[in-house]
């Protein structure tokens, strides 16, 4: 059986003696996104993706949320500002 996935910020998993396998750093897009928006997660795993960074993405009603490793975060920020 799977596991589920939370989304939690460090300390409160270490309050709850929850175990994890990797720390990520959060990055809102500012931009508005619609749900019926077309694009907007094919080009910001594509631009990651060929600078070798990792990421997961939440897509939510106004906007989108990429989730990186914590060491490549400030790289993917700079490469999304170019977006």
């Amino acid at each position: 059986e799977e596991g589920k996935t939370l989304v939690l910020e460090k300390e409160i998993a270490d309050s709850m003696n929850l175990e994890y396998q990797m720390i990520m750093s959060w990055i809102t897009l500012n931009a508005y996104s619609s749900l019926k928006a077309v694009g907007l997660t094919a080009a910001v795993s594509s631009i990651l993706a060929k600078n070798n960074i990792s990421c997961n993405i939440i897509a939510a009603y106004h906007h989108d949320h990429i989730f990186v490793p914590k060491d490549d975060a400030l790289q993917a920020i700079d490469l999304l500002r170019k977006l």
